[in-house]
């Protein structure tokens, strides 16, 4: 069987985000949300995989292996403890994690917010407060500048349709709401940082190219469920995907698809694969949110986050497999893909789910801190390292 070549310049990466890899975040909405009784959370956070401190080690690791990126996010509350306080440690912290990446050869892909809000924000109202956008904004522009010598491609907010849908409608994430109108607030004010960051952040580091990331979902419709197909969707992925008109990129990240019939949400068909997460098994979705990003969008597509939580490795392979042919046949018919970035490089914490679902492609031992790499890693570092999947 003949190799499936990728364009020439084409990223390969994996991904993480600050909370869920660092360890001791204790100054954001989160570990405060982790940590009240009353909460969805089956764990806290705790010294998660103690990334800020073995980061060498595991960009090494990722180097190794073959791939060409590494997408991270930089933490708000550090950066940020207090309003107008910087925290230039924290900013030297983020500048050796971006030159270790140069380093080994990793494109450093940085997202300034992924999920976490320092918890001076979330007391003014978050996410909720129109003056986030603004405070937000000044965040992007002075951590621009003191980072800009470094930086290439950025994400200014990591998947917002789910920062204001679990925070806001489903009461899952933080603050905890489940209020239609605040959680449209929430878009609003979400989109409207994003915006404000870009420009501070092209003025800050000019040539950078900057982006979106949005949770997109492959959306079947089910016994005339189109109408409420549409009523769903418009709220959840295109109120963004109609934002980001003028950026540079898209970053589409996906993972299954809905099911929607007149009523609403189905869930999976019964007797459907399911993933730790509870999602169907089906690679081929992100084909479909690909085209459909770009469709909308007009944009180049950079998959910045696609994968899968399972206890068997070969169906990790399988899936990304299928995912990659996927993307692959987008290319073919013309759409501007810049790369693959999968989730995660760790097993690490999955939010309210804790550390129960393991989508990394390095296994961790959290007695011990100890970093196994598993066989999904090295078939796709492989494909990585040949650009191509045999």
């Amino acid at each position: 069987m003949s190799s499936i070549d990728f364009p020439r310049r084409f990223l390969w990466g994996t991904a993480t985000a600050a909370h869920q890899v660092e360890g001791g975040n204790w100054n954001n909405d989160w570990w405060a949300w982790e940590h009240d009784p009353a909460s969805p959370c089956v764990e806290p956070s705790g010294d998660a995989v103690d990334h800020y401190h073995r980061y060498r080690e595991d960009l090494g690791l990722l180097a190794d292996l073959g791939f060409n990126a590494y997408r991270f996010s930089l933490e708000w509350s550090r950066l940020e403890p207090e309003d107008g306080e910087v925290s230039l440690a924290a900013l030297n912290h983020y500048r050796r994690v971006i030159e270790a990446c140069h380093e080994v050869g990793l494109l450093p892909v940085v997202t300034f917010h992924h999920f976490t809000t320092p918890r001076w924000v979330a007391a003014r109202g978050g996410w909720g407060a129109p003056d986030t956008a603004d405070l937000f904004a000044r965040f992007a522009q002075w951590a621009a500048e003191g980072l800009s010598d470094l930086l290439s491609i950025v994400c200014t907010i990591n998947e917002p349709n789910i920062v204001a849908t679990m925070g806001f409608l489903t009461g899952v994430f933080p603050p905890g709401l489940q209020d239609p109108g605040a959680r449209e607030r929430a878009n609003g004010v979400l989109i409207d940082a994003h915006h404000k960051a870009a420009a501070a952040i092209r003025r800050a580091a000019p040539g950078c190219r900057v982006g979106l990331t949005l949770a997109m979902s492959e959306w079947t419709a089910v016994d005339g469920g189109e109408e409420t197909l549409d009523e769903l969707r418009g709220p959840m992925e295109d109120v963004f995907l109609e934002a980001t008109r003028v950026d540079d990129f898209i970053g589409v990240q996906t993972y299954s698809r809905n099911r929607i019939s007149p009523a609403g949400y189905l869930g999976p068909e019964p007797d459907a694969e399911l993933t730790l997460m509870g999602y169907e098994f089906r690679p081929q979705a992100l084909e479909a949110t690909i085209r459909r990003a770009a469709g909308v969008t007009g944009l180049a597509v950079f998959v910045t986050e696609n994968g899968v939580a399972t206890t068997d490795d070969r169906r990790r392979i399988e899936f990304v497999r299928r995912a990659l042919e996927g993307v692959h046949r987008c290319i073919e018919d013309g759409i501007e893909v810049l790369g693959y970035t999968y989730w995660s490089a760790l097993d690490n914490f999955e939010w309210v789910l804790g550390y129960g679902p393991t989508f990394g492609l390095i296994g961790v031992d959290r007695g011990t801190q100890q970093r196994s790499v598993k066989a999904s890693a090295r078939w796709l570092g492989g494909v990585a390292r040949a650009n191509a999947l045999g």
